[in-house]
């Protein structure tokens, strides 16, 4: 018998009815649930679910955002069509198991031992032999021979022209059948775990129960009751941020258009997180040592929560799904990028705002500064790139193809891993709501270039990946020394003394008129370089010089006249320094290596300082770190259930797959003395294993006659 593939007939007189249920229970139909279901699971796996909406809008634009909102992809798994098509395979699938169940419990219990002796001889697998006892003994031997074989066997006395005949029927394997079943059943069961462990309940409450998401802001505590779960919700799965030496009970449970607040029937008491990293920087351990507080016994539990590895009280399992800040208070110094603010401090929490005011009087601009993050282990890969250009003199074809094979771990470059310190980030909207994100390094970073740099990150969107500002630090590793050269630069008297330096110093025992052709070119690029330049598009630095030079120099000679306005630069800037640690009361700068690198890395940064979208950055200056523990707290009376339905898919398929089912008739005639046996074997699948097993039936039935 093999199950059929057409749906349930139906005797009713109504021909919609009989063709809606023809097509729910037929099995064509389950597989294209079951398919559409597995295109559905994809996409909720490849896009990020319950994301915030412009995340959507910033990564794929308004259309395609406003396009998965409507037909809910940002929350596949809680989609109403997906719980649709869920609950259609279940009926269908339960409507094939009711229509082949009873067909297969027939078959499985007959034996089939009415079949003529003379359609034996059709079959594949038959065999002909001459036994020496009676066919009453014969049958009784043969038939206990094949019990002991693990055959389960019936004997039928049929009445012939020759005298008394014995017809032995056996079948085996009866396990491929129950196969279809359990894993029919199996697809049943998980969608009904998925059911109950989904948002239908919740949806539910919703629905019927008077609950709506909540889309405002506030404390916890001021969200109104038609927001929250109660703790009897049978099932849930929701998020818990707990700081440390902080408690909280209340798990929030992300919607589509907001959030729903689930109270537990405890409160959660993180005592300490605990991260550990390997040698790489990636994370090793996440742990959080915790106390539950029982708000009914008022008792207090100490456990331990590990990734793979939660907590569980009054069914209800406790996941380590991440970490956070927990309010950890940073003190940042602003750095002037336009060279005329003052540098002053600010204190903040991560998650918090601080008021700022850009300008004075009625020009006063309003910011506001959002302390977004604060990271104190970030661990780069400093390891060095290979050459731009390949050396055929080195080409190592095997080299190059071992190291991509063998082990997963092997790569093609080393890897120069290194802790370079805390980090901050934080954003500044201005009035209108528009925000920019920056973030900056508390130190400074050896990039290989020999100069220690502050690396300043920032991005216009989310989407975007951040772009480094590069400002050297001193020689007493801080920023003093650039900002003092930037304060410089923004001087017009200042800038005025320092070209003064250099054309003393660069014609010296030259004609009067070259010297002042000197002094004037140079400080025509210094103020180009400043920013205060006439005739260019850009605000300032070395792309404003390159637009001059396009306009004013021809185009054979920009070659040489752009190196000796860059050396010309160089030298200004370098007697700018000088003049700037003068003032400061410093020891002027010594010639050589360091100070190179250091005016070289300066110039670049001064360059791009004019393209900072800010007029001032923000350094980490100190923190006193508080860490907090991301709990998913979920109550799934649906996960034994997906575990039974699991352990019968298992089952099932190895059924069908591994197991033949077979069936085994021996004809036994009077001859003379003793029985002509006549033997056929049935087979589901025809293989060689039921080819030997054939041949082994036929030499222990039969004796190889």
């Amino acid at each position: 018998m093999t199950a059929a593939t057409e749906g349930l007939r139906l005797n009713t007189p109504s021909p919609l009815v009989r063709r809606l249920v023809e097509l729910l229970s037929s099995m064509r139909f389950s597989i294209s649930l079951l398919t559409v279901i597995c295109i559905a699971s994809v996409i909720g796996t490849v896009l990020k679910q319950h994301e915030p909406v412009n995340n959507y809008i910033n990564q794929f634009g308004p259309f395609w955002a406003e396009l998965f909102m409507a037909v809910k992809l940002n929350a596949v798994y809680s989609a109403w069509w997906f719980l649709l098509i869920l609950a259609f395979l279940v009926v269908s699938t339960s409507l094939c198991i009711a229509r082949n169940t009873p067909k297969i419990v027939t078959d499985l219990k007959a034996y089939k031992e009415n079949i003529r002796e003379q359609s034996l001889k059709a079959f594949h697998h038959r065999a002909e032999g001459a036994l020496q006892d009676a066919p009453s003994a014969a049958a009784q031997r043969l038939g206990q021979a094949l019990v002991k074989g693990g055959w389960k066997v019936k004997l039928q006395q049929r009445s012939t022209a020759q005298g008394e005949g014995w017809m032995i029927a056996a079948k085996a394997g009866a396990a491929n059948k129950l196969g279809y079943i359990a894993a029919h059943s199996a697809i049943v069961l998980v969608c009904l775990g998925g059911l109950l462990d989904g948002d239908l309940i919740v949806r539910a409450q919703m629905w019927w129960g008077g609950k709506a998401p909540y889309t405002g802001g506030g404390m916890i505590a001021d969200v109104p009751s038609q927001h929250r779960l109660p703790a009897t919700n049978p099932t849930f799965r929701g998020n818990l941020l707990v700081a440390e030496g902080t408690q909280s009970g209340t798990a929030i449970l992300n919607q589509s258009d907001g959030i729903l607040l689930q109270e537990l029937p405890f409160s959660i008491e993180l005592k300490k997180f605990i991260v550990e990293h390997y040698s790489t920087g990636m994370p090793k351990l996440f742990a959080s040592e915790i106390v539950i507080h029982d708000r009914e016994t008022g008792e207090k539990i100490p456990a331990r929560v590990e990734v793979n590895h939660p907590a569980s009280h009054r069914g209800i399992d406790i996941y380590q799904s991440s970490f956070d800040d927990g309010g950890s208070r940073v003190t940042l110094a602003s750095v002037p990028m336009n060279g005329s603010s003052k540098s002053f401090e600010i204190e903040g929490v991560i998650g918090g705002t601080s008021q700022l005011t850009k300008g004075q009087g009625d020009a006063a601009e309003k910011m506001t500064l959002e302390y977004t993050g604060l990271r104190v282990i970030n661990v780069e890969n400093f390891g060095g790139a290979s050459a731009s250009g390949a050396d055929v003199r080195k080409v190592d074809l095997g080299e190059a193809i071992g190291a991509r094979l063998g082990a997963a771990n092997k790569t093609v470059t080393k890897k120069e891993l290194r802790n370079v310190g805390p980090s901050v980030t934080y954003k500044l909207r201005d009035a209108a709501g528009q925000a920019r994100e920056f973030h900056n390094y508390m130190l400074p970073v050896d990039t290989g270039d020999g100069v220690p740099v502050f690396l300043m990150g920032l991005r216009d969107t989310p989407a975007e990946t951040f772009r480094y500002l590069r400002v050297p630090a001193d020689e007493e590793g801080s920023l003093n020394g650039f900002l003092r050269l930037r304060a410089g630069l923004a001087d017009p008297a200042l800038r005025g003394e320092a070209v003064r330096r250099y054309a003393a110093k660069a014609a010296q025992g030259a004609k009067p008129e070259l010297a002042g052709q000197l002094e004037a070119s140079a400080g025509r690029a210094l103020a180009l370089f400043a920013g205060e330049g006439a005739g260019t598009k850009a605000a300032g630095g070395l792309q404003a010089i390159s637009e001059f030079m396009e306009a004013n120099v021809p185009e054979a000679e920009r070659g040489r006249a752009g190196e000796v306005l860059v050396r010309i630069l160089n030298g200004v800037l370098f007697e700018l320094a000088q003049l700037t640690r003068e003032r400061a009361g410093l020891k002027p700068l010594e010639p050589g290596d360091k100070t190179h690198g250091f005016m070289t890395q300066a110039v670049l940064a001064l360059s791009d300082v004019h393209l900072y979208p800010a007029p001032m950055a923000f350094q980490l200056k100190d923190f006193t770190q508080v860490q907090a523990s991301v709990f998913q707290v979920a109550r799934a009376p649906g996960r034994n259930v997906v575990y039974l339905g699991c352990a019968l898919l298992i089952i099932g398929i190895f059924a069908m797959l591994y197991v033949r089912e077979r069936r085994l008739w021996v004809w036994l005639a009077p001859q003379g003395s003793g029985s002509s046996a006549t033997l056929a074997l049935s087979s589901n699948r025809q293989t060689l294993e039921a080819d030997r097993e054939f041949a082994r039936l036929r030499d222990k039935l039969l004796g190889g006659t």
